[in-house]
C-alpha cells in the first residue's frame, strides 16, 4: 500500500501537524474503517492498494475520483468530456463507455452505473485503490480493482467544518459540514457545498464561449444508532445536482479524401462546433449499514438505493458543420443488498460468507438527429453509393432527401438483475507461524434485457436516367419508413475463484502470492440503432421505389441493391470480458517505522476484451469484444521518513499491455498492437516539510507540499497511430496552520505542461482534449 504524503491526522485533533513524527503513521493506525468483509488492515492482506487520509487528498488536490490518476501506481482515470465519463484503468484493462472496469464502494454501498462515479468529495475522510481482481468478495465489475469511498463519522469526528476555496479560470466553491454526537448511543451529520467551474476552454465557433464551466450543488446527511452494545444502525442519504458544458474537442487531423471537411483546415488545433453541448445530473445516493456483534461472528447487512437522472447533448461531429446531433437522456434506479456473516479478528480461522444481489431500472432515450450537412455526406452519399457509376450502359440512379433534418428517436430499457453467492476462508499459522492460506470462491450470475423501439420516417425523391431515354424519370414524395421494435435478453454465470499464500515475519512486514479471477458483465449497444436505421433506409427506399408504377417492372433489378437483413443481438450484444491475475508482492516496514515498501509484480491474461470504438459510419461510440491481451507490470511504492519534518515518497508503475489475439479482418490484425488508454509507465515523487513555530507564535506551522507526477507513452487507437508521450505535471500546496484554521495556497500544473488528455477518431478526422493548463487558488479551513 503505497501512501501519499502528508499526514494522516487524527480526527478528533486540530488541522496543525502532529507532534510526534518519530515514524511514518499508517493511515489505517488513525482512520479506523470498519468494513463488512475483511477483518485485517490493508496492508497486512495479500493485495496491492493505496490509502489516502483526508490530509493526504486536500495536500494532493485530490477532488473527485478522477484527481486520483498519477498518485497510485498502474492508475489511470483520464479527466475529459464531463461526469458522465469516468474511464478507469488499472493494470492494462479498462472502459470508456458502458460497463466498467473498476468497482467504486461509498460507505460500502456500491455504485453500479459509471455515470454517477464523478461525485463532489467534500466530506470524504478516507480513499482506499485496491488494484487487481476482487471478484470473490467484490463481484463484477471489479477485475481491474475497486476504489472504496469512506465519509466521516459524526461518533469520531466533531463540530462545524467551513471551507471556502477560489481559483483562476473563475473557480468558486464552498462547504459546510457539522458533526454531533448526541450522546454514546446517537451522532449525526449534516453538510452542504456549491461549487462554481469558470472553464478552462473557449470554443471559436460559439463567440469564443467557455465550453466547460459548470455550477453543482448537494449535500449529505449521516446517522448512527447504537441502541445496544452488539448493534449498529449506520443510515447515510447524499444528493448533487450538477450543471455542466464539456466536451472541449478540438480538431487535430483531416484526411485529404475528406472533401466536405477541406475548409476546416482554419480550425486545427482549435475547439470548434455550431452546436451547444453539456451534461445536467439529478444524483441521489442511500444507505443503510446495519452490524450485530455476536459471540464468534459479526452479521452485517448493506441495503443501497441509487437514483440517478441525466441529459447530456452532444454535437456529435464536433465542427462548424451541421452534420448531427445526439440526445442521451438516463432515468436511473438501482436497489441493492447483501447480507455478510464473518468471524472475529485474531482468529486462526477467518472467514467470510455472504450473499448479495442488485435489480437496476435503467430507461435511456437517445434521439439522434441528422442536419443538412449529414443528410448529404452521410446518408445520401452512402445509398446513392451502392448505385452503379462511371459506365455509359448502366441506368443512372440517385437518391435525393426532401428534407434538411430528420429526427431518429430511440427508447431503451435495459434493466439488470445481479446475484451471488460467495466465501473466503483464511488459515493463519498454517504448517509454520506467520504462514496463512486464503482459498476464496464466488458464484455470479446476470441477466440483462433490452426493449428497444427507434424508427424513422424519411421522405425522398428519386431520379432514374438511361440511355437512349431522352428524359429522366423523377418520382417525388416518397417515404422510406425504418422501425425496429423488440425484446432481447440474456444471462450469464461466472464462478470467480482466488488462491493466495501469504507469510508474515510479523504484523507490518509480509510477502504474498496471489492468483485471482474477475469479470466485466456483458450488455447492450444502444448506440448502434442509428447505424442499424441507417442501413435498413436502403432497404427501405428500394422497396418504396420497386412499389411506384413507374419502377414496378424493375423491381427485380432494384433488389439486387438491398443489404442482407441485420440481426438486431448480434449487432448489438457484446460479451462479458475476463482475465486472470496472477501476483507476488511484499509490504515491508523498516528502520524502526520510518520507511514503508510496497512492491508487486502482476501477469494478467484477459480474455473477450471490451474495446470501445465509433461505428463503422462514425455514428456514435460502440463496445466490441477484441479478442485476448496480455499486461505485464510491477509496482512500487516508497515512503520514507527523512527527519522529523521531512517526508519523502514515491510510488512507480509499470504496465505492458499488449493484443495477444485480435484480428479484425484478414487483412487487418492488431496482433502485438499496444492496448489503447493504458500508460506504460506512472510515476509520482514527492515530498512535505513542515517548519514548526516557537510556543505562542502567529502560526503553528507551515507545511509544504509538491509532488511531480506523470503517465505515459498512452496509445489512443487500436491502430496505434496516434499516442501521448510521457509527461508529468508539478503541483504544490503551501499550508498555513493555526489551531483549527488553515489558509491554503495551492498551484496544479505549475509549469503549464501540454498534453492530451483524451484523443479519438470519428469518420477520419481526428479529435483531442487537451490537458488543464496552470491553475492557482487558494482555500480557507476552520472548524468550531
Amino acid at each position: 500500500m503505497g501512501v501519499t504524503p502528508a499526514y494522516s491526522l487524527p480526527t478528533n485533533e486540530s488541522i496543525s501537524a502532529p507532534a510526534d513524527t518519530t515514524r511514518v503513521i499508517d493511515i489505517e493506525e488513525v482512520v479506523v474503517i470498519a468494513t463488512p468483509k475483511e477483518n485485517n488492515r490493508l496492508r497486512q492482506q495479500p493485495l496491492s492498494a493505496t490509502s489516502f487520509s483526508q490530509g493526504d487528498m486536500r495536500n494532493n488536490s485530490v477532488t473527485s475520483v478522477k484527481s486520483l490518476s498519477g498518485l497510485v501506481p498502474n492508475l489511470f482515470i483520464p479527466d475529459y468530456g464531463s461526469k458522465l465519463t469516468t474511464s478507469v484503468y488499472v493494470r492494462g484493462i479498462g472502459s470508456r463507455i458502458n460497463t466498467p472496469a473498476v468497482g467504486l464502494y461509498v460507505d460500502n454501498i456500491p455504485f453500479i452505473d459509471k455515470s454517477a462515479f464523478d461525485f463532489n468529495y467534500s466530506d470524504i475522510e478516507r480513499i482506499d485503490v485496491l488494484r487487481g481482481p476482487q471478484g470473490t468478495l467484490y463481484g463484477r465489475n471489479t477485475m481491474g480493482g475497486l476504489i472504496r469511498v469512506f465519509t466521516k463519522s459524526p461518533f469520531t469526528y466533531q463540530g462545524t467544518d467551513i471551507s471556502l476555496g477560489a481559483a483562476t479560470y473563475n473557480n468558486y466553491k464552498a462547504s459546510v459540514n457539522h458533526y454531533h454526537r448526541i450522546s454514546d448511543k446517537f451522532a449525526f451529520s449534516a453538510g452542504a457545498f456549491y461549487e462554481h467551474e469558470g472553464g478552462f476552454f473557449e470554443n471559436t465557433a460559439r463567440n469564443n464561449e467557455k465550453i466547460d464551466k459548470g455550477d453543482e450543488v448537494g449535500g449529505r446527511m449521516r446517522a448512527i444508532w447504537l441502541p445496544k452494545e452488539n448493534l449498529k444502525l449506520d443510515f447515510t442519504v447524499n444528493y448533487e445536482y450538477s450543471n455542466q458544458g464539456g466536451y472541449p474537442y478540438q480538431l487535430t487531423s483531416l484526411s485529404e479524401t475528406d472533401i466536405y471537411y477541406q475548409d476546416l483546415k482554419g480550425d486545427l488545433g482549435k475547439v470548434a462546433y455550431n452546436n451547444e453541448c453539456g451534461y445536467m445530473r439529478h444524483l441521489l445516493n442511500g444507505g443503510l449499514n446495519i452490524e450485530h456483534q455476536a459471540e464468534n461472528f459479526i452479521l452485517s447487512s448493506v441495503t443501497g438505493f441509487q437514483y440517478l437522472k441525466d441529459e447530456m447533448n452532444l454535437d456529435q461531429d464536433f465542427t462548424r458543420k451541421n452534420v448531427y446531433t445526439m440526445s442521451q437522456r438516463q432515468n436511473s434506479k438501482t436497489i441493492s443488498e447483501e447480507i455478510v456473516l464473518k468471524s472475529k479478528p485474531g482468529r486462526r480461522w477467518q472467514w467470510t460468507t455472504g450473499v448479495s444481489g442488485f435489480y437496476q431500472w435503467l430507461n435511456t432515450e437517445g434521439p439522434v438527429t441528422f442536419h443538412e450537412d449529414g443528410i448529404q455526406n452521410l446518408i445520401e452519399d452512402n445509398i446513392n453509393s451502392i448505385f452503379p457509376s462511371g459506365n455509359p450502359k448502366a441506368p443512372e440512379m440517385k437518391v435525393d432527401i426532401a428534407s434538411n433534418q430528420i429526427h431518429v428517436p430511440g427508447i431503451f430499457d435495459t434493466p439488470t438483475l445481479n446475484s451471488a453467492v460467495y466465501h473466503q476462508s483464511t488459515i493463519n499459522d498454517l504448517l509454520v507461524e506467520g504462514l496463512s492460506l486464503t482459498v476464496g470462491i464466488r458464484l455470479d450470475y446476470e441477466k440483462i434485457k433490452m426493449n428497444y423501439n427507434s424508427s424513422t420516417n424519411m421522405p425522398f425523391n428519386f431520379l432514374f436516367k438511361m440511355s437512349p431515354m431522352p428524359m429522366p424519370i423523377e418520382v417525388k414524395d416518397l417515404k422510406a419508413l425504418s422501425a425496429f421494435e423488440g425484446e432481447l435478453s440474456t444471462d450469464y454465470l461466472q464462478v470467480l475463484p482466488k488462491f493466495s499464500l501469504q507469510y508474515s515475519w510479523n504484523k507490518m512486514n509480509n510477502v504474498y502470492a496471489t492468483i485471482s479471477k474477475g469479470y466485466r458483465s456483458g450488455g447492450y449497444n444502444i448506440q448502434m440503432f442509428s447505424e442499424i436505421i441507417q442501413g435498413s433506409l436502403r432497404n427501405s427506399m428500394i422497396d418504396a421505389v420497386a412499389n411506384t408504377k413507374e419502377f414496378s417492372k424493375l423491381a427485380g433489378m432494384l433488389e439486387n441493391f438491398k443489404k442482407d437483413g441485420i440481426n438486431i443481438k448480434d449487432a448489438t450484444l457484446y460479451k462479458p470480458e475476463y482475465s486472470w491475475n496472477y501476483e507476488i508482492g511484499s509490504h515491508m516496514t523498516m528502520f524502526d517505522g520510518r520507511l514503508q515498501a510496497d512492491v508487486a509484480a502482476f501477469y494478467m491474461d484477459t480474455h473477450d476484451q471490451q474495446i470501445s470504438r465509433f461505428a463503422a459510419s462514425g455514428l456514435g461510440r460502440i463496445t466490441v469484444n477484441a479478442g485476448k491481451s496480455r499486461s505485464i507490470g510491477g509496482e512500487l511504492a516508497l515512503k520514507g521518513q527523512i527527519t522529523d519534518n521531512f517526508i519523502l515518497n514515491g510510488n512507480y508503475g509499470y504496465t505492458h499491455a499488449t493484443f495477444t489475439d485480435y484480428a479484425v479482418s484478414d487483412e487487418v490484425s492488431y496482433n502485438g498492437n499496444y492496448v489503447p488508454f493504458v500508460p506504460e509507465h506512472t510515476f509520482t515523487v514527492g515530498g512535505q516539510y513542515i517548519f514548526r513555530m516557537k510556543s505562542g507564535a502567529w502560526l503553528d506551522n507551515i507545511i509544504l507540499n509538491a509532488n511531480y507526477k506523470g503517465a505515459g507513452r498512452i496509445y489512443w487507437t487500436e491502430q496505434n497511430n496516434a499516442y501521448q508521450n510521457l509527461y508529468g505535471t508539478l503541483n504544490g500546496r503551501i499550508s498555513l496552520n493555526k489551531g483549527n484554521g488553515q489558509i491554503g495556497i495551492w498551484i496544479n500544473n505549475a509549469l503549464n505542461t501540454e498534453y492530451q488528455a483524451f484523443y479519438f477518431e470519428s469518420m477520419n478526422r481526428g479529435f483531442a482534449q487537451m490537458g488543464r493548463p496552470m491553475q492557482i487558488g487558494v482555500d480557507l479551513r476552520c472548524r468550531f
